[in-house]
């Protein structure tokens, strides 16, 4: 088949090389437009579109999907089908019915759970044991559309975002080429999904990855985990912002976000037993072990993070 592929971000990678390397037929590339990132706001280009120009394909980099000169340019290329992995945008009904398979979503969950932006996120701070990745035919809904495949995939106990998106990324990528031979075929037609089990998972925000030390251990853990590598899970110290990498739960007994140091390192409590921090990075430094910042730090007897 003639494949327009859209998307944006790294964890996209996977797939695009796997339908390169299928016997589909890659003729174009949809991407997000260039934008500003990272400290020095710079102009960066999507992992995507890098990928695509080094492979020779046209990028497509529509402000919206809806603008004319990109439906008619997508028109023009008549596509079979488009596989879609994470572009970022809302596709419009009109660009919808363009291909005549139409447009093939890899969301990184077991639909109709977590439906949104930020599944493996989610799930992971849910307490999740397993999620996986799906096909589905993109509808005007959010994430409603019929699933044609699933793989699952367990969730481990020290699982970051990043960890398990790594993984997804990759056997969904098989099973996005998986699906495309079977709708080339005729062998494969997509089931609609089930009434119960609906879940959303939301964009997550800066504000969103600040630490609640009031909350249970685990509940913490799952909830740093969840948002590393980004947004970032942080908390502040002395009115200044600390990010947090991954924390392990331990027993102890100390107030929500207090401080201790020892042998073993640095300890806060939560609502329910303690967190051991991992590494941190105070504002305008770089990430350092825990134990290196609070020698520098000095926290004095009782003194808390959070306040």
């Amino acid at each position: 088949m003639r494949l327009v592929f859209a998307g944006t971000p790294a964890p996209a990678l996977p797939s695009l090389d796997a339908l390169v390397a299928s016997p589909h037929e890659v003729v174009a590339v949809v991407t997000r437009p260039d934008a500003r990132a990272g400290r020095g706001r710079q102009v960066a280009t999507s992992p995507v579109r890098q990928r695509a120009e080094e492979l020779g394909i046209e990028v497509l980099t529509p402000e919206r999907p809806r603008d004319p000169d990109f439906l008619a340019r997508l028109r023009e290329i008549a596509p079979d089908a488009c596989p879609v992995v994470a572009y970022g945008a809302l596709i419009p009904q009109a660009a919808l019915d363009i291909p005549r398979h139409g447009w093939v979503n890899l969301h990184f969950s077991l639909l109709p759970a977590w439906r949104g932006a930020a599944p493996v996120q989610h799930a992971i701070m849910a307490g999740d044991d397993v999620t996986g990745a799906c096909t589905f035919l993109l509808e005007a809904g959010l994430d409603t559309g019929p699933v044609y495949g699933t793989v699952t995939e367990p969730i481990g106990p020290r699982d970051t975002a990043g960890d398990l998106l790594a993984r997804l990324a990759v056997s969904g990528s098989r099973l996005l080429v998986t699906t495309l031979d079977g709708i080339a075929s005729g062998t494969l037609e997509p089931r609609p999904q089930p009434a119960d089990g609906v879940s959303l998972a939301p964009r997550i925000e800066v504000a969103d990855a600040r630490v609640d030390w009031a909350l249970p251990s685990h509940v913490v853990d799952r909830r740093i985990r969840g948002v590393t590598p980004a947004p970032g899970a942080w908390t502040t110290w002395r009115g200044e912002r600390l990010r947090l990498g991954p924390v392990a739960p331990v027993e102890d007994d100390l107030a929500p976000g207090e401080l201790r140091t020892g042998r073993d390192g640095v300890t806060v409590g939560t609502g329910r037993g303690a967190v051991r921090l991992g590494e941190v990075q105070p504002a305008g430094k770089r990430m350092l072990p825990a134990a290196d910042w609070a020698r520098g730090a000095r926290p004095a007897p009782g003194e808390r993070v959070g306040e």
